[in-house]
């Protein structure tokens, strides 16, 4: 991909991203360069086997809304991640498409414990590479429907 930044579509601090394939849509997420693997709060509940690939099945809460939806993701990796702390966790590793406004893409994102954070998910640079140009200074710039509802010109 030969596009210069200025052609990239731009991102906010935070925007509204969906996971098609989980059925998973409107899910705030917090834009953060600072991280590599994209992470999404989820609890794995097991690992299984399909058509000779390796698939994990793990719930996702959504406690504002009461709502546990469970998953099913083609298991790529386990690998160990370090926190913004620090530590290093051994995570399940899935590939799925993302889509964050209009562009929608695979990418890899690590299953994590998110409960304490205020966003569900996180999305790390491996994601954003290429993809899109991060304004921290805004937000909801790929997501127009909460643009408006928060006061802010489309």
């Amino acid at each position: 991909m030969s596009e210069k930044p200025n052609d990239l579509p731009v991102v906010g601090w935070r925007e509204l991203v969906h996971l098609p394939e989980l059925g998973l849509h409107a899910i705030p997420a917090k834009i953060d360069t600072g991280a590599r693997t994209s992470s999404l709060h989820g609890e794995v509940i097991e690992e299984f086997e399909r058509d000779g690939q390796r698939y994990v099945r793990f719930a996702v809460d959504f406690d504002q809304q009461h709502v546990r939806q469970v998953c099913e993701a083609v298991h790529v990796d386990v690998r160990g991640i370090t926190s913004s702390n620090g530590e290093t966790q051994y995570r399940y590793v899935i590939k799925t498409p993302l889509k964050i406004g209009d562009l929608e893409f695979r990418a890899e994102i690590s299953l994590a414990n998110r409960r304490d954070m205020k966003f569900p998910m996180l999305i790390g640079r491996s994601s954003l590479r290429r993809r899109f140009v991060v304004d921290s200074g805004y937000s909801w710039l790929q997501t127009p429907e909460m643009k408006v509802k928060k006061g802010h010109k489309p």
